[in-house]
Order: structure tokens, then C-alpha cells, then sequence
């Protein structure tokens, strides 16, 4: 029976472990974004809204594309929490504040979140 106690926990523990560091997306703009998640050879669609938060996707490294621009495709690692801002993904790093700084009224440093292709 321990065993099996043993065994559950340890799934259960890998299980979190993952989800913890999945890509985390936030629109931080005032109207919807689509985005295209490529996972190697899948992929998923999804409508953000203002103030949504897309979380645990993208746990490996994937393509993030906005609005179905190839010219707007981030290659990312799957640890990063990012936001959109005025039509662009910023890195707000691996812990990201709720809310934008006060200072200037948005998240991120400005330059970006992963490679820009």
C-alpha cells in the first residue's frame, strides 16, 4: 500500500511540476487577440479577450503567432509569462506581477518576450 502511496504522490508531484512552468499568456489590451499555439507538428487556436489569461500551455517550447501575422511569431521556451501589450508579447519573466507597474502603467521591460522570427 505504500507503494502505491509512494507512486501517486510522485505522479502527482511531476504532474504540478509541469504546470508550473507552462506558458502563461496575459492581454493586457482593451480588445481580443487571436493566438496560434504550434507544439511541434499541432496546433491550437485561441480567442484572448481583454484582461484573459491563457494558462499551462505550451510546457516544452512552442510558436506563439498573434493575429495571424507571420511576421508576429515568438518562439518560446514553455516557462515564460508573458502579456500582450499593444499588439505585441512582452516577457514578464517567471513571476509577473497581477497588475501592470504603476510607475508606467504596463507590464514588462518593453523588448520583448523570446525570439522574435
Amino acid at each position: 500500500m505504500r507503494v502505491l502511496l509512494l507512486a501517486a504522490t510522485l505522479f502527482a508531484a511531476t504532474t504540478l511540476v509541469d504546470v508550473a512552468h507552462a506558458l502563461s499568456i496575459t492581454n493586457r489590451d482593451d480588445h481580443d487577440h487571436k493566438l496560434m499555439i504550434v507544439e511541434g507538428p499541432r496546433s491550437q487556436n485561441h480567442v484572448l479577450k481583454p484582461d484573459a489569461v491563457l494558462e499551462n500551455v505550451c510546457a516544452k517550447g512552442c510558436v506563439v503567432r498573434l493575429n495571424d501575422s507571420e511576421e508576429d511569431e515568438y518562439e518560446l521556451e514553455g516557462n515564460e509569462v508573458v502579456s500582450i501589450e499593444d499588439g505585441n508579447l512582452y516577457y514578464d519573466g517567471p513571476t509577473a506581477p497581477a497588475t501592470p507597474p504603476a510607475d508606467n502603467g504596463k507590464a514588462g521591460d518593453g523588448k520583448g518576450a523570446g525570439q522574435k522570427k
